[in-house]
């Protein structure tokens, strides 16, 4: 197994799991806020087009994602564009978004008072299966308690807002989000968001952009358009193509979570099937060696995710085609693998179903793998 470096961003930490070492990171990112979708349409990109794209085809076609689009500034939200008005009552309270001009409103309310606040960005793809909203009062940005979900196309709790209750028309409204909180997830939503411990929302790109994963971005555009023969910045960029498996789960778990953070927090349920660089590295057929278990060997990030279960047959055959020692060939069918090694799972409160990235024999009515 190649070791990880420093200069490649991972901090050496082992953990034995019977299959091998994995070196997973410490200090990551927690993403806060509604995970990408599993599958999402491609989005109208309304945005100045990347730089990179006048070289790359990459840097066409990775703006217009789910993951270019993990946040979204109000003004060219699909969702709250298209329903300038969404209403629920959830309890006693009562709530209610309003589009006026390019700008929404959210107001709640439990019939005697009310509390409005405007909406300052938006957390989650309009393409996706929710949105979250973040909101300003004085000064300060508060989460949302209710989200939009696409399959009520409506407003509901927000994922983790279940079974609490406000002890006033503030809380009703949504939750005081910590320094720690912002920078942990506009870090992970946004571009160039976060300098050290520090936001700098005024320099950050909504979404996760070509410089999020490609640190060199700025070094690179600078010595291609340079006329400096003296200067020698870097003209080639980090490339995630000759990762490992482990490297690669490290790498999409800044933000999507590694093993090492959800084993840390003990008592597994079903929340965790959000977090797909874990459920993966728990799958019997994991070899963190092996690029063709990795993230990167089925999703390519400057593409959108298929929803085209066929596509994925060619990866799973890969290795379970008879041409790697110890993979089984499946007796059953070598077509539409995912559908019974990867099952599509209900997320309590998500009005959503996930893919389970654990792969494994799935046996009827068994007790969800954590």
């Amino acid at each position: 197994m190649r070791a990880t470096t420093e200069r490649e961003g991972f901090l050496p930490l082992r953990r034995q799991n019977g299959r091998g070492f994995v070196t997973v990171m410490r200090g990551l990112r927690l993403l806060l806020c509604l995970a990408l979708p599993a599958v999402a349409a491609a989005q109208t990109n309304s945005r100045p087009p990347s730089p990179c794209a006048q070289c790359h085809g990459q840097g066409r076609s990775q703006p217009a994602t789910s993951m270019g689009h993990a946040l979204e500034t109000v003004e060219e939200c699909k969702i709250l564009i298209d329903h300038p008005l969404l209403a629920a009552t959830v309890g006693k309270y009562w709530y209610r978004i309003e589009r006026k001009g390019d700008q929404s409103s959210y107001s709640v309310s439990d019939g005697v008072k009310t509390v409005t606040m405007p909406i300052r960005w938006v957390m989650g793809t309009s393409s996706g299966f929710g949105q979250t909203y973040l909101l300003e009062k004085d000064g300060e940005l508060y989460e949302s308690r209710v989200s939009y979900f696409r399959e009520l196309n409506g407003l509901d709790l927000t994922i983790g807002y279940q079974g609490t209750t406000p002890a006033d028309l503030t809380e009703a409204a949504g939750r005081l989000t910590s320094h720690d909180e912002k920078v942990r997830c506009f870090g992970c939503h946004g571009t160039n968001a976060v300098l050290g411990k520090q936001l700098t929302l005024d320099k950050m790109t909504p979404g996760v952009q070509c410089a999020h994963c490609h640190e060199s971005v700025g070094a690179h555009l600078a010595a291609m358009q340079s006329d400096n023969a003296d200067q020698e910045p870097p003209k080639t960029l980090f490339k995630l193509r000759g990762l490992s498996a482990e490297q690669a789960a490290n790498f999409c778990g800044q933000c999507h979570r590694t093993w090492e953070e959800i084993a840390l927090q003990g008592n597994p349920s079903i929340a965790n099937i959000r977090f797909q660089p874990y459920r993966l590295t728990e799958s019997k057929c994991y070899d963190p060696d092996d690029a063709r278990i990795s993230c990167l060997a089925c999703h390519d990030p400057h593409r959108e995710v298929s929803d085209k279960v066929l596509e994925y047959d060619a990866k799973c055959t890969a290795c379970h085609g008879g041409g790697k020692v110890g993979a089984k060939v499946c007796k059953v069918s070598t077509e539409k693998c995912v559908t019974c090694h990867m099952p599509k799972l209900d997320l309590p409160g998500a009005h959503h179903k996930f893919t389970d990235h654990r792969i494994r024999i799935v046996k009827p009515n068994e007790k969800y793998p954590g």
